[in-house]
This record gives C-alpha cells, structure tokens and sequence, in this order.
C-alpha cells in the first residue's frame, strides 16, 4: 500500500487496545507491539518508529510519577518527528493534563477507543509525512 511503510509503536495495556493492531495494518503501518514501558522504550530507541499509540493510566501509588507513561514519553521527546497518540480512560483524565503540561502528548482519544476517530488521526499523519 505505502512504501516504504511508516513504523507503529503501540504500547498495550488494556485488552482493547491489542485489537487495534489489524487496523494500523490496514493503514499501512508495520506494527511493533510492546506491553512492558520498559520494553517500549528500548524498541523506541532502536527503531524510532513514526508513530507511538500507547496506553494511558495513573495510580495513586506511583511515588515519583503521575503515570505509567512518564519515562517513555521523556524518551520521545527527543525524537520531534514521532506522533504521539494516547489512549486513556476518561477517570484519568486529570492525571493526562497534568502529564501533557509537561510532555508533549501529539493526540489523546478516550477509551473505548472509537475506530472512526483513531483511523482519522492516523491517516491525517500519514498524509502529513508525505508532504
């Protein structure tokens, strides 16, 4: 479909997301998935994918951080020209904020994710990085 086809990080937490990989396929996106940050960040680094879609949550006992996204996103910022799309749950929403007025979070969906809406951020990008 596109060639060379653009690399997808998806960082998976929660079941639906693990659904969604047959749709950045379709896209046309080659899809590396990672369920660990730790993991994530390592393959961030190793193949400074275009886009990141990566699952978001905060818990009030983490003691030096909001979220569980914190060192990855940190990882990214580096890399300007990755897209950043995070999934959260609306409860979460406030914890997201506090994160985004620090790091830069391109795009946020609420989950469930709605198919429509992803595809659209996704496509627009790839429209973006072929001009």
């Amino acid at each position: 479909m596109h060639s060379p086809s653009k690399k997808l990080l998806a960082v998976v937490e929660f079941l639906e997301h693990a659904k969604l990989s047959s749709r950045y396929q379709q896209l046309g996106y080659s899809v590396s998935t990672e369920c660990q940050v730790r993991k994530a960040i390592a393959t961030l680094r190793k193949t400074q994918p275009d886009v990141i879609v990566a699952d978001f949550y905060s818990q009030p006992d983490f003691r030096d951080r909001v979220s569980n996204l914190e060192s990855l996103l940190a990882a990214a910022q580096a890399m300007p020209q990755v897209k950043i799309l995070v999934l959260y749950e609306p409860p979460n929403q406030s914890a997201l904020e506090r994160v985004r007025s620090r790091l830069r979070i391109d795009a946020a969906l609420t989950m469930p994710v709605k198919e429509a809406e992803l595809m659209a951020v996704l496509q627009d990008w790839l429209a973006a990085a072929h001009h």
